[in-house]
């Protein structure tokens, strides 16, 4: 549908102080003249195809005012893919219509570019242009791939710590990053901050209270994105984003909150929180919210290495058992109608498995699938918010995997604020025969403050869990180091979040040979 054009004299009185129109041609929209710098939330680039990915930007040069500035009309904003960092030779280019309904924001799906290759990018409004980002695309499908490097990040509360290893991880040059979700929190702002380790004091605090209305997750949003770290890593290589619990209210599931809100009435803050996600990622149109539902799960290859399944395991889980109580366990973690992905997802997932032709089989995701027994003593206790407390949901997919033969399953996992490595069996407390697959849980980049290499509750849990090969409590992220003959999984750590100059090292590199499902060093 083509959109109506707006007189000079409209745009002008609608633009207000932000930004005054020039230029208007016939049949065209007006070339904005901006009185402050619009592209403050910075630029991303996402879900990378062999023949190009999505660049996305969001006007807003008031970010914390509501309508951040903007006019209740739609601005125009060009866009340029180029081979070289400095646009000598432009790939592809064209003008996206940003509109009001959607914050202003700018999903330009790019296509008609080279598989396997690094491109640059960037936007352009009036005289106002953005630095340049950059994407590489996937190799074509099917091809043949010696590496693959990329990065695994997550759990990132703005306030709990500086995002130093956003900084870090924009220096390791990689062909994508998965961020597994709570890439926003949505508590009101504290000056502290009470965790395993006891109290500490924040060292930067959220603007207003609880999230709710979709103002406030946009103001939210924006507090986040401003922070030049994460802009940095943004800029620096397409992201594959999906979301946890805090981008709409912590331990969500279906329409269920943690506070037992009317279902009904919850369903309005998640469109609310939806609509700010996609406003907010680079993503596809396919997941363009529909009221209180949007389309998370999905799959992309690269190239004949690796095979990557997307997964959503909030939206379609059934309520967590056992009242959501920590370390324990009762009768509803057997119960048969639990879900974890639901029919359809998980029907999808099996579809995707059984036809892959990928050397690696990646289950991308969020709550850990290790059963891990978390209680101190004789008795039996999960974190019932992970796979563990669905264990029917939980064996029907490793029984899958083991039945069906399909080798080289690795899961990518966070929301523990620590990092792990284990291997996956039916019953992890009594492992039978070879793993069925193996886990790597990726730390937080901030949340839970500055960490530990290992608290003392996890060493003696460690002791008494035979599938768990690794845990350590320190911020940071993961890089994955991928041929066909091995995955290895270097765990980089932060000595401190609570100022910005933490030193980064490698914690540790462990590894899963082809073949072999074991989780041994590297």
């Amino acid at each position: 549908m083509r959109l109506p054009v707006p007189s000079r004299r409209s745009l002008i009185l609608a633009l207000g102080g932000g930004v005054a129109a020039s230029g208007l041609a016939r049949g065209a929209m007006a070339d904005p003249v901006w009185a402050e710098y619009p592209f403050q939330l910075g630029i991303a680039a996402g879900d990378p195809t062999p023949d190009g990915f999505v660049i996305w930007t969001r006007l807003a040069p008031k970010p914390f005012e509501i309508g951040a500035g903007m006019p209740s009309a739609p601005v125009p904003v060009k866009w340029e893919v180029a081979t070289d960092r400095g646009f000598s030779t432009v790939a592809r280019s064209g003008e996206f219509v940003a509109r009001p309904e959607l914050a202003h924001a700018v999903h330009v799906e790019v296509t008609g570019l080279e598989p396997g290759r690094e491109y640059f990018y960037r936007f352009s409004s009036g005289r106002e242009r953005t630095p340049s980002g950059r994407a590489v695309t996937a190799p074509a499908a099917g091809s043949q791939v010696a590496r693959a490097r990329f990065g695994v990040v997550g759990c990132q509360a703005w306030e709990q710590g500086f995002y130093t290893a956003h900084r870090r991880a924009a220096e390791e040059n990689l062909d994508f990053i998965y961020c597994y979700g709570d890439y926003i929190y949505e508590g009101r702002g504290n000056r502290t901050y009470t965790g395993s380790g006891g109290t500490s004091e924040n060292p930067r605090m959220h603007m207003g209270g609880e999230v709710y209305s979709l103002d406030d997750y946009r103001r939210r949003y924006a507090q986040y994105k401003m922070d030049a770290d994460l802009q940095s890593a943004h800029a620096s290589t397409a992201w594959f984003c999906t979301w946890d619990d805090h981008e709409i209210d912590n331990n969500w599931v279906s329409a269920l909150d943690q506070d037992g809100t009317d279902p009904a009435v919850f369903m309005l803050r998640q469109q609310a929180a939806m609509q700010a996600w996609y406003e907010n990622m680079p993503v596809r149109r396919s997941a363009f919210p529909k009221g209180s539902a949007l389309q998370l799960y999905r799959h992309a290859t690269w190239g004949n290495l690796l095979d990557l399944n997307f997964l959503d395991t909030r939206q379609y889980r059934s309520d967590q058992p056992c009242g959501d109580a920590w370390a324990t366990t009762c009768a509803a973690v057997d119960a048969a109608e639990a879900q974890v992905l639901g029919e359809a997802q998980e029907q999808w997932l099996y579809r995707n498995l059984d036809r892959s032709e990928a050397r690696w089989n990646v289950l991308a995701q969020q709550v850990m699938v290790m059963d891990l027994d978390r209680r101190e003593g004789p008795d039996v206790g999960y974190n019932v918010d992970t796979w563990a407390g669905y264990r029917i949901p939980r064996g029907r997919l490793l029984k899958r995997i083991k039945d069906r033969r399909i080798r080289n399953v690795v899961v990518l996992t966070g929301d523990e604020h620590q990092n792990y490595a284990g291997e996956l069996h039916l019953d992890g407390r009594n492992p039978e025969g070879a793993p069925i697959g193996s886990e790597f849980v990726t730390t937080s980049i901030s949340s839970s403050g500055n960490g530990q290499d290992q608290r003392p509750d996890m060493a003696r849990i460690q002791s008494a869990n035979p599938q768990l090969k690794f845990n350590n409590a320190q911020r940071g992220y993961v890089v994955c180091d991928v041929t066909p003959e091995a995955w290895k999984a270097e765990f980089k750590v932060l000595d401190k979040v609570s100022d910005k100059e933490g030193t980064l090292s490698t914690r540790t590199t462990l590894a899963v040979q082809s073949g072999d499902a074991r989780v041994v060093a590297a």
